[in-house]
């Protein structure tokens, strides 16, 4: 079937709708491109077309790049892969320009039929991208669109043009948020840029597109750098006004990426390079720059874990098959403090009826409130209206009465990490709850089987682990119990997809998968204080691998009493095997000084009196007086690294991951693993596990048997194999 249809009227202006059969929103795919290229040349060869409008079929516009597409131009060139990405991104070049000449005479700039994009709504990437080669882009006033070019936040940049218009159109500073930081905009603030040039009712859209082409003339049509005179805006990267621009750029992409994102230096490169040539050399360089970051092993990581496996898991590739749809209709919180309000609050946004539970009605309230408090901060900020708030709290209902349960087919237990009063609100609930009700525990540490004994239904109760703040966080952990049952699985995984965020399953085991990686982490931060390792080193080191926060502003950020507290916990169930002394040794003595954190304006670092960070605590270093030699950066980049990637390989090698997607996921959207290496198990491949493996025997020569390479991880060395290629989802069909 067509994903793009072209239709003449009787007025003489040729519209193409995008409208790709069976999906919700536009991606383009090659084929795709090649009836836009049709189409195009239909209206350009037909003398009775005066104009063109390009429009989409469906509420938005487009929402970019198949990048399945991208990935299937590297497999059809066979042993010359660069080859086949630089020609397909030349290919989508050619369209683009031929609709920017439009068919005029090059030397004249006249002859050309004006081309107007219309935009409904959403408009991302390549779905950008074709406007901006459009002579004119009008935009409906829709209050959810959203126009921008995000290629960086999943490995990539603007390929298809992109980098060169917008750089060309408004100059590099004021590109830098678009293109730099993927920020998506309102249409209001596009136009404001300059990037757009109409904002009108959504009822005049074609109506204004018709208006300006029969208005066109064919100045109107000369993009500015098809123009003798164009000057790049700001200056040119070797004129005196230009030069800082690109070098104060250059400063601060490393600033922000470090230099582990090929794809933000590219995008500089491309930018840069293009602009000392003309415009049509300036898309060879970008494609050129484009092809070198799909072809480096790091972005087909980064690509694969935050499009393609999350997407996947989204849509539910792990979820338990032959199980009905599990839609959640009413949902009941016991527990309104941060994480429960937070919960409620998620749920609400999304539509489902909402009761929220606590041991009084003051207290409920004050969770109900919290959304409230949200919702207020949206409507400051003009994302939120009056209207949506009153419909989000309407379907909140705060009480202290377990009876207003009743009802309610999912029940999420948010109440203290207390395993005998987790029990009590249990049989509590279960007391007026449906049968077929489902109750899920969120907790970060107690085992759910343990739990699930407080229940009259093991089979229906299941973990459902929320991160927080529950609003911003993303990731969602789903843990199985020994005997929690496949429609369990099924309905916390739909209820997941419906607030939104992005589920991953394991089974049962202390810390479960997220905080087990975390926790060694966090205290391989503190054994290197112990030892006496400059406490900036180590903050400095791990975001030079890519990690947002260093393990000490991490510890600082979800409170340092909370630590102690799992610490003593884990001390208790596990005896003489628990090893953690030095780490501890830190932790307790902040505890002790009164040192929680950030919410007590001291931890790790210090803080003013707003709770801004000013420096890294002193008595670290007056405590834990650092070596006279300090270890190798490497050496300590690897060991904050492998802390984590080793215990998501023993989760697998455990089966408390059944799924390498779900561990690179989790860890990029749970705690902000290295996003530029796709994930643990990506990053080890990246390494290769027979490098992996040597380096771990000489960490744990010099730091300890903590770094011994799992069982699993050396026989794959011996074996040359790969995590994805033994256990990705090819690997899988395959078997």
């Amino acid at each position: 079937m067509a994903e793009f249809n072209y239709k003449l009227d009787d007025d003489g202006i040729a519209t193409i709708t995008w409208d790709v059969p069976g999906k919700s929103m536009n991606v383009l795919s090659f084929d795709a491109l090649k009836e836009l290229d049709a189409h195009v040349d239909t209206a350009l060869g037909d003398d009775s077309v005066k104009g063109v409008i390009i429009t989409s079929g469906k509420k938005d516009f487009a929402g970019g790049m198949d990048l399945n597409a991208l990935a299937k131009l590297r497999e059809d060139a066979g042993d010359n892969p660069a080859k086949g990405i630089f020609d397909g991104i030349m290919q989508m070049h050619g369209v683009l320009r031929k609709i920017e000449l439009a068919g005029m005479d090059r030397k004249t700039k006249k002859g050309g039929k004006p081309i107007v994009a219309a935009l409904p709504g959403t408009a991302a990437g390549i779905g950008f991208e074709l406007p901006l080669a459009c002579h004119h882009i009008i935009v409906a006033d829709n209050p959810k669109a959203k126009i921008g070019l995000p290629e960086i936040l999943v490995g990539l940049f603007p390929g298809g043009g992109g980098a060169t218009r917008v750089s060309r159109k408004i100059g590099l500073m004021a590109a830098a948020p678009i293109l730099m930081e993927g920020r998506m905009q309102t249409p209001a603030k596009m136009k404001a840029m300059g990037l757009i040039d109409e904002v009108v009712a959504a009822d005049q859209l074609i109506s204004a597109a018709k208006d300006w082409i029969n208005g066109a003339k064919d100045a109107d049509l000369v993009k500015p750098w098809d123009e003798k005179k164009y000057r790049y805006p700001g200056g040119a990267p070797y004129t005196a006004s230009g030069l800082p621009m690109f070098v104060g750029a250059s400063v601060m992409i490393h600033g922000k990426t470090q230099g582990v994102y090929p794809a933000a230096k590219a995008l500089l490169g491309a930018i840069y390079e293009g602009a000392l040539v003309p415009f049509d050399t300036a898309l060879k360089v970008e494609a050129r720059w484009f092809t070198k970051v799909m072809m480096t092993p790091s972005t087909t990581g980064m690509i694969r874990s935050l499009f393609l496996n999350k997407q996947a898991l989204e849509k539910g590739a792990v979820r338990p098959k032959d199980i009905p749809d599990q839609t959640v209709k009413k949902v009941g919180i016991l527990g309104a403090g941060m994480m429960g309000a937070g919960i409620a609050y998620v749920s609400a946004l999304a539509g489902i009826e909402v009761v929220l539970i606590d041991a009084s009605q003051e207290a409920a309230d004050r969770g109900k409130a919290h959304s409230a408090t949200i919702l207020d901060g949206g409507i400051k900020r003009k994302k939120v209206t009056e209207e949506k708030k009153a419909a989000v709290l309407a379907r909140i209902t705060a009480s202290s009465d377990y009876a207003t349960l009743t009802g309610c087919d999912l029940i999420v237990e948010a109440v203290f990490e207390d395993p005998e009063i987790k029990a009590a609100v249990t049989k509590q609930t279960e007391a007026v709850i449906p049968e077929d009700c489902i109750f899920a525990s969120n907790t970060s540490t107690l085992p759910i089987s343990s739990l699930a004994t407080a229940s009259k239904r093991p089979e229906q109760f299941i973990g459902i682990h929320f991160f927080s703040p529950v609003h911003k966080m993303n990731l969602v952990e789903i843990i199985k119990g020994a005997q929690t049952g496949p429609r369990a699985v099924a309905k916390a995984m739909d209820y997941v997809r419906q607030i939104r965020k992005t589920p991953i399953v394991v089974n049962d085991a202390r810390f479960f998968y997220a905080n087990r990686c975390i926790i060694p982490y966090i205290n391989e931060g503190m054994r290197m204080i112990h030892e006496g390792i400059e406490p900036a080193l180590i903050e400095n080191a791990a975001k030079l691998f890519g990690m947002p926060l260093g393990p000490l502003q991490l510890t600082d950020e979800t409170s340092i009493d909370l630590g102690v507290k799992i610490a003593k916990a884990t001390k208790a169930a596990m005896g003489n095997e628990y090893q953690n002394d030095e780490a501890d040794e830190i932790a307790f003595k902040l505890f002790d000084q009164g040192r929680y954190g950030r919410k007590t304006n001291g931890g790790f670092y210090t803080y003013n009196e707003a709770g801004k960070r000013t420096g890294l605590w002193q008595g670290l270093r007056d405590n834990w007086p650092p070596m006279a030699e300090q270890p190798p950066l490497e050496d300590v980049k690897s060991r904050l690294m492998l802390a984590q990637s080793l215990e998501a390989v023993r989760a697998l090698e455990e089966g408390v991951l059944e799924d390498i997607r779900e561990g690179d996921v989790g860890a990029i959207l749970g705690w902000g693993f290295a996003p530029w290496s796709g994930g643990p198990f990506s990053s080890l491949d990246l390494m290769g596990a027979a490098n992996a493996v040597a380096t771990c025997d000489r960490l744990a020569e010099t730091y300890g048997e903590r770094f011994a390479a799992p069982a699993l991880l050396r026989e794959m060395a011996e074996k040359g194999q790969s995590f994805y290629g033994r256990f990705g989802p090819d690997a899988k069909e395959a078997a």
